[in-house]
């Protein structure tokens, strides 16, 4: 037998666990990973929403939105979307907003020209993937009270105005 034959397996072996190794070293590790898609926020709370200025429809603008996270003071994603007399979009501007810009949420006619503008904000995270069409779609939505009080009812108060209201009914039916 021949000792070519035998050289070339070896040889054909041997390149075949260098194309093995070689794979395996381009597998991503645990720390790969951590630096590509970074699991903590920039501040407590982070979120992103969606974010453009003046883009020709919704697709356009979450299309080449860019990745990033809102401010601190931020807490909302506003959407602004201008539309033609047929529905059709003119322009779709999104953002990161604070309470103050989402006060005046809801469609208006714009004088003159036949457009109509609808404005929503939302709280959550990258929850303004949608635009607002009309009043059903034009709202504010938080998942949160916007605002907090300090005061609860006590069981006991509470049981009191209870007793009390039944009073009054009660005495109301008998005069």
């Amino acid at each position: 037998m021949e000792a070519w034959p035998t050289l070339a397996w070896v040889l054909l072996m041997t390149n075949i666990a260098n194309w093995q190794r070689t794979v395996q070293s381009r597998d991503f590790s645990l720390t790969d990973i951590i630096l590509l898609h970074p699991s903590t926020t920039p501040h407590p709370g982070g979120f992103k929403c969606f974010t453009c200025q003046d883009a020709a429809d919704n697709y356009e603008c979450n299309r080449w939105a860019p990745d990033v996270y809102c401010p601190k003071d931020a807490r909302y994603c506003y959407t602004l979307h201008m539309m033609d007399s047929h529905g059709d979009s003119v322009s779709v501007t999104k953002r990161c907003v604070t309470l103050d810009d989402c006060l005046f949420t809801g469609c208006a006619d714009v004088s003159g020209n036949g457009y109509q503008v609808c404005s929503s904000c939302c709280e959550g995270n990258i929850c303004n993937v949608l635009v607002p069409r009309n009043e059903s779609s034009a709202i504010f939505s938080s998942t949160s009270p916007l605002v907090s009080s300090s005061r609860s009812l006590l069981p006991a108060t509470l049981s009191y105005g209870i007793l009390i209201i039944i009073i009054i009914i009660f005495t109301a039916g008998h005069v």
